[in-house]
């Protein structure tokens, strides 16, 4: 097959071979995302604990990994943690690209949360204190119905970047599409047709989820009313 022009040929060839990764990137994107939205109250909690030292180390380790490339991530948990003495593990390319993107994704999940629950009005914890009410349940109960809503459309946001990054596993061995794209590729000396069948895929894919976002934030933005708080306050004391 010749490589210095398009043809479609090629293209429908490539394409059946190239979705065979679209299992592989979905799942990756679907646990990554959940194990940056659980580790992303991780950071929520080490940041409101009261110690200086203790914020400003978290803050600098958040602030280091959002500094760093997701790629330059994964690298050193694929290739570097099974030569470092102290750790000397050896993970799979498909679970270490969901440790590695997740803990990358969740401190801006972090930071989500943090100013979800930042924005809850003083007077909903000090209601939540006077109701004599126990830790658990004021954060479940009183604090998270509150801040957790306003956040759906920004975690939707990062859902959507999540996706497009997913493919970059294919540097560490994943079968996503780009990987698929990348092999037949090289078996046949077409990288256009290939590498355009991935573009499409996540344009098909990204694009509706976008305006499900959109319509999604309109709708929240719609229930959540100012009396939303009093009602919460008083499901609480039922």
């Amino acid at each position: 097959m010749n490589s210095n022009y398009w043809s479609w040929e090629t293209f429908a060839d490539a394409f059946p071979r190239v979705l065979e990764g679209l299992s592989t990137l979905v799942s990756v994107t679907i646990l990554t995302f959940i194990f940056a939205l659980v580790f992303g109250f991780v950071w929520v909690i080490l940041r409101r604990i009261n110690n200086k030292q203790i914020n400003w180390l978290v803050t600098w380790i958040m602030e280091f990994i959002r500094s760093t490339p997701p790629i330059v991530q994964l690298f050193f948990i694929y290739y570097a943690w099974p030569v470092i003495p102290a750790i000397g593990v050896t993970l799979s390319g498909f679970t270490s690209a969901v440790i590695g993107l997740g803990i990358h994704f969740s401190t801006y999940i972090g930071e989500i949360y943090r100013s979800g629950i930042e924005s809850v009005d003083k007077g909903q914890w000090e209601a939540s204190t006077a109701l004599n009410l126990s830790t658990w349940d004021k954060w479940w109960r009183i604090i998270l119905p509150q801040a957790i809503p306003p956040t759906i459309p920004m975690l939707g946001n990062y859902f959507i970047i999540l996706f497009k990054e997913v493919p970059i596993t294919s540097t560490i061995g994943v079968q996503g599409i780009l990987f698929m794209a990348n092999s037949y590729g090289a078996q046949h000396f077409a990288f256009l047709e290939a590498i355009t069948i991935v573009g499409i895929i996540l344009l098909a894919l990204s694009y509706p989820s976008a305006i499900l976002i959109r319509k999604l934030e309109t709708k929240l933005n719609t229930r959540f009313d100012k009396n939303a708080p009093i009602k919460i306050i008083k499901g609480a004391t039922e």
